[in-house]
């Protein structure tokens, strides 16, 4: 049975990675902020009170880990969007993306790797997203949130160098943009308008994609940067990529 740890599992494509890990019959233990959600699994093994935005979450968890045997796969899909303009930059929200996109990550799995739970065979899932990507970048998009683009494209790099740090202990990390989400964080600020426009999926169907491709995903493509869904909803790609239908899915997608 393959042992799954899920960082920031409550809600959006954590969630519903959690839930069909478990149906497969996986082992899953899953992260929350605060306290788990309401309706709980029984199949999911919560874990509470992790933020990965703080510098002892990696400590805590190596700590409470309920696993008895070592993990196979971690994904870290906890993020956070706040909007920005050059007009309104927004120091305190900047600070808090990069926190929780490019620097938790290194302390999660530091500590993991360290306490003996990542060992040889084992995979890393980063959760970053096609807004990391400096390559795709268009003047159709325009510029601002600073914090939000540029905080994935540090978690880019974070993964690249992970990456180059365990691949002598043979454990794979991979960056993926699961696709563009139908999820509150997306709506919350606004981009539910470009739903429809952009091929929009739900969480369920962005991790149907995502357990797909981690599922093959190995030591020959560690350190590289995926969209598992395609090219469909990056609204940038034709103009920086060529036709979508000259393009592969799953899709390398540029740093």
């Amino acid at each position: 049975m393959h042992n799954i740890l899920i960082i920031g599992a409550t809600r959006g494509l954590g969630s519903s990675l959690a839930q069909k890990y478990a149906k497969a019959g996986k082992a899953v233990h899953a992260t929350a902020r605060f306290t788990p959600p309401q309706v709980v699994d029984s199949r999911i093994t919560w874990i509470s009170d992790i933020d990965i935005s703080q510098e002892d979450a990696g400590r805590r968890l190596a700590r409470l880990y309920a696993g008895d045997t070592s993990i196979d796969v971690v994904i870290i899909t906890a993020g956070y969007f706040a909007l920005e303009t050059f007009d309104e930059p927004k120091f305190n929200d900047e600070v808090q993306m990069y926190k929780t996109s490019a620097i938790g990550p290194v302390f999660i799995i530091h500590h993991l790797v360290k306490a003996g739970l990542l060992e040889r065979g084992a995979k890393v899932i980063l959760v970053s997203d096609e807004s990391g990507s400096i390559g795709l970048r268009h003047e159709s998009e325009g510029g601002g949130n600073f914090g939000h683009h540029g905080s994935k494209a540090a978690l880019n790099m974070v993964g690249k160098l992970l990456s180059l740090d365990l691949k002598d202990q043979g454990i794979a990390v991979g960056l993926v943009h699961p696709g563009f989400m139908r999820t509150d964080m997306t709506k919350n600020v606004g981009y539910d308008k470009f739903y429809d426009q952009r091929g929009a999926v739900t969480p369920a169907q962005a991790a149907d994609s995502l357990i797909d491709f981690i599922a093959t995903f190995d030591m020959s493509k560690t350190g590289q940067y995926w969209a598992p869904r395609g090219p469909g909803d990056i609204g940038t790609v034709e103009h920086t990529m060529g036709p979508k239908k000259d393009l592969a899915t799953p899709l390398q997608l540029p740093w």
